[in-house]
């Protein structure tokens, strides 16, 4: 079992800026490929950004390229989200997953392992 907290959401207006971290532990991290996944309200969630086990791949959706930046520490077994230029369409819910390095990370299937959220409000 891999067990995942978030932490570092909160409210912000439009234009400044977060950074999530999501800590891992229970198994080795540096086996997992890890993404970051948001939920707005009355939408389905979407993968935002994700990163391969070594951190030298990475993956962002179209609406956050160029605003955020996804890193992992693998000897302190944490990911981050740098969110720069929010907008308020960036609020929602976000959740940090993982998944075996095994699976391509290309893929949004696959991630076992969820944190419980953190929140992140933008205002305009």
């Amino acid at each position: 079992q891999v067990q995942l907290v978030e932490s570092g959401g909160g409210l912000v207006q439009a234009g400044g800026s977060l950074r999530l971290s999501c800590v891992a532990s229970g198994r080795t991290f540096s086996n997992y490929n890890m993404a970051w996944f948001r939920q707005a309200p009355g939408k389905e969630r979407e993968r935002v950004a994700a990163i391969s086990w070594s951190g030298g791949s990475t993956y962002y959706a179209d609406s956050v390229k160029g605003r955020f930046t996804i890193s992992r520490d693998n000897a302190k077994n944490t990911m981050y989200l740098q969110m720069n230029s929010l907008k308020p369409e960036d609020t929602g819910v976000y959740y940090c997953a993982a998944k075996s390095r095994l699976y391509a990370l290309g893929s949004a299937d696959g991630y076992d392992y969820w944190g419980q959220g953190t929140q992140v409000t933008v205002s305009s």
